[in-house]
């Protein structure tokens, strides 16, 4: 096994907690996605416009398009992957997706809140970091990829939208070749140690993330006071699951269930090496942009909120990491008693004022921070490693 440079201290502290687990994610550093790294190659070489269309003829399959042919003319790459994912594996049942749809639209504010606040500035705490620092994407057009993630979970979680060709699918997908995409900008950019690093935005850190986006979204939920059973847990590990698989995460890192998600990440964090400059910047960037996402843009106002989420960010993330990110200073005694009590208080009123549904304000809410472009979902995919030079996707 080759070790990338940065991860050889990591390697060696998780091999002394768990050598199998240690070995398999720091093996994963060095890959990539060989199906979509394949097909994006191939795209490359084509006009964007036509490379947008091929990707639309897959993703939308030949009832999107009338032509049950539409692809035969494609690269060999690009009908090779679209057959890989053409039918889910055999341990995808989207009927068990269904009780994690309504435990998400039940609790869609405290979802955002968990990833805002949790999920996202730990998955920050790995070099995958590295990878969105280089490309700018966050800094550049932060709030449009925060918007973006949202797209890409509201759709997961609606009722049959992991069904092939659905918006949940087909969002999933999209991720996976944008993330290819990027992969091929970075190693032509000269900006990438791959001996020193690994491979850009890696197998082991998509797997990671999912690990995260799941089991450590369901820990902080539970924080914050969301209200959920074994089933609708179970469900919700599920969907993330295979949209995981869409994305391109390899079957050799992707969970299995709760527990192993949560061994994935806890070894992850093992492995990974000192939290790193760009890692801060990304934080402090995701933390600083919340207000600017939620539409407050008076500075005063923007300020304040910033810091009451770094504030939610610390209790839920830990004092260790927070610190390890550069949070201000404060104490967490109280705080998500606070946050819980005052999410009861309008649970109340909701039902004391039965117009003001707690579903239509839970959609509704996920639905202004999510990014709707008017011409549809776009298959266009970045053609410059740095997002201020690359045309929008």
């Amino acid at each position: 096994m080759e070790i990338p440079g940065e991860y050889t201290e990591g390697y060696a502290r998780g091999r002394a907690v768990d050598p199998e687990r240690a070995a398999n994610y720091v093996a994963h550093t060095t890959v990539g996605d060989p199906l979509a790294d394949a097909m994006v190659a191939d795209l490359a070489a084509l006009d964007p416009e036509e490379s947008s269309r091929l990707i639309r003829l897959g993703m939308h399959g030949p009832e999107g398009d009338g032509d049950e042919n539409a692809l035969r003319d494609a690269p060999a790459s690009v009908r090779e992957f679209f057959d890989s994912i053409a039918e889910p594996p055999d341990w995808v049942d989207l009927p068990s997706f269904l009780p994690g749809c309504r435990m998400f639209h039940r609790n869609t504010r405290l979802v955002l809140a968990a990833m805002v606040g949790g999920v996202l500035v730990e998955g920050f705490s790995t070099n995958i970091a590295k990878s969105f620092f280089l490309t700018g994407k966050l800094r550049d057009q932060g709030i449009r990829r925060l918007k973006q993630n949202n797209r890409h979970m509201l759709e997961i979680f609606m009722p049959w939208g992991m069904d092939t060709h659905n918006d949940g699918w087909t969002h999933s997908v999209r991720v996976r070749l944008v993330h290819a995409r990027i992969r091929q900008l970075i190693a032509k950019s000269d900006e990438w140690d791959v001996g020193e690093l690994g491979t850009p935005i890696s197998a082991a850190h998509v797997g990671f993330a999912i690990a995260a986006f799941s089991a450590r979204c369901l820990g902080h939920l539970k924080k914050l006071g969301a209200k959920f059973d074994e089933e609708e847990r179970r469900s919700f590990m599920a969907v993330w699951r295979y949209s995981g698989y869409l994305m391109g995460v390899p079957e050799s890192i992707l969970y299995r269930d709760e527990a192993e998600a949560l061994e994935i990440y806890r070894i992850g964090l093992v492995c990974e090496p000192p939290t790193s400059l760009e890692s801060i910047v990304l934080a402090s960037s995701l933390i600083n942009s919340a207000p600017l996402f939620a539409g407050i843009t008076e500075i005063h106002e923007r300020r304040k909120l910033a810091n009451y989420i770094a504030e939610i960010s610390r209790a839920l993330i830990g004092d260790e990491l927070a610190d390890r990110f550069r949070y201000p200073e404060s104490t967490t005694r109280g705080i998500l008693w606070r946050f819980r009590t005052l999410n009861r208080i309008e649970e109340t009123m909701n039902r004391l004022r039965p117009k003001r549904s707690r579903r239509n304000i839970n959609l509704t809410t996920i639905l202004d921070v999510s990014m709707f472009d008017e011409g549809g979902i776009s298959y266009k995919l970045p053609d410059h490693v740095y997002a201020e030079e690359s045309s929008q996707y």
